[in-house]
């Protein structure tokens, strides 16, 4: 059964006062926060085992290397990776894609296209970018049209054998519309041999993910963002391309053999996992699997789908407040403006004085904010542990700010 007040006890922080204020916390899509099994994990490894990984043949290094590789096969298990070995620690989703865009550099030639999409955060922009201008391939943008839904005859028009990479997010970080990432993969399959690249940083924490039956070559994911530490992250990729692309970094662990003459790279997944490991907060990223799946993907999209209809029916109840993505289909986010109300930071700062917390600005996603001519919004996030008594709050305190600020 689904128990919010049991899955709330678990979360420490959610109990403190901010402002004089209970806490609403509704920033999760910028970062969740942690239930007690994990930040117990992190403890316990540096209270416990702290040392290093796969280098001593002493107890404590044979301990921390048997809890992380224990959670790369939990999170192999969590998004149906064919092997633990196409599971690739890393620091987040900024990385991970920065990794996919050096390491293909070699498989890139001029005139060649990649296709990202007009709803991507910055980390899925700028590492194409700086691809393109390593290689002289040119950068193409999906559209969107005015409720954040992608238009997909883009693809029917674009895709062709120059298309060498399509990279996009399953879901948007400022609108939360969820992309109709089956769709796209299957059109860009039948017309071209593209790498697909997937931004899963605002889906895993709200539903189910298979990456085998998604068919993309690259996911990636950051653990901050489901339940993990920060610092943590996930790059999924298939075998066959990992083997085939070069490191991103060097240095100890990556390596097979190491002389001044020639260095040969070590077997997956060390390959792509040089310098020491962030080793407790990977044992914790494994220890935020089993929070979510202790809880079910069911019950999680099941709360968090009743929360986003019960928020947005509550505040567009404002007379003046729009919000953006309103008819497409979205997962946890919330993302408006007050009519009249120019500086959406404004609108935080009050919410902020009465114990709410939400993101304001423009979310790492400048294009977004340029197509709707704003400069930012105020975006609500939700996460398993919010409650419709937190949406009641937070409409009154955005009346509130109307009242003052209009």
């Amino acid at each position: 059964m689904f128990d919010l007040q049991n899955i709330r006890s678990q979360f420490p922080i959610l109990t403190q006062k901010v402002n004089n204020k209970p806490l609403v916390y509704l920033d999760n899509a910028a970062t969740s926060q942690k239930p007690i099994s994990v930040l117990q994990s992190w403890e316990r490894y540096y209270s416990e085992i702290n040392a290093n990984v796969h280098r001593g043949i002493h107890t404590l290094s044979q301990l921390a290397t048997e809890q992380m590789e224990l959670s790369r096969r939990k999170i192999q298990k969590f998004i149906n990776a064919k092997n633990d070995f196409e599971v690739i620690f890393t620091k987040g989703t900024t990385e991970g894609i920065n990794l996919i865009a050096f390491s293909l550099t070699t498989m890139i030639q001029e005139n060649d296209e990649i296709l990202i999409s007009y709803l991507e955060h910055h980390s899925n922009i700028v590492p194409w970018q700086m691809l393109c201008e390593r290689t002289g391939a040119k950068l193409k943008v999906i559209p969107m049209d005015e409720n954040g839904v992608l238009q997909l005859d883009f693809l029917d028009e674009n895709l062709s054998e120059k298309t060498k990479i399509i990279s996009l997010n399953q879901v948007s970080n400022a609108l939360g519309v969820i992309n109709p990432i089956e769709e796209i993969i299957a059109k860009t399959r039948a017309k071209s041999d593209a790498i697909i690249v997937i931004d899963g940083a605002q889906s895993v924490p709200h539903f189910k993910i298979d990456v085998q039956q998604m068919d993309c070559d690259f996911f990636v994911f950051s653990g901050h963002k489901m339940y993990a530490p920060m610092g943590t992250g996930i790059l999924y990729g298939k075998e066959e391309i990992l083997r085939k692309i070069q490191p991103f970094h060097g240095g100890g662990e990556m390596i097979a053999t190491c002389s001044f003459e020639k260095t040969t790279y070590a077997d997956l997944p060390f390959k792509f996992e040089a310098g020491t490991p962030n080793v407790g907060g990977n044992i914790a990223l494994g220890a935020a699997v089993d929070f979510i799946e202790s809880i079910g993907h069911e019950h999680i999209q099941t709360h968090e789908k009743a929360l986003l209809d019960y928020a947005q029916k509550k505040l567009l109840q404002i007379e003046g407040l729009k919000i953006y993505g309103e008819k497409a289909a979205r997962t946890g986010v919330i993302s408006f403006n007050l009519e009249g109300i120019g500086i959406a930071s404004d609108v935080g700062m009050i919410l902020d004085k009465l114990g709410i917390a939400v993101r304001t600005g423009h979310h790492c996603t400048q294009p977004i904010m340029e197509y709707f001519k704003i400069a930012g919004t105020v975006r609500a996030s939700f996460a398993v542990y919010n409650t419709f008594g937190e949406i009641d709050i937070l409409t009154e305190g955005v009346k509130k700010a109307q009242r003052m600020l209009g």
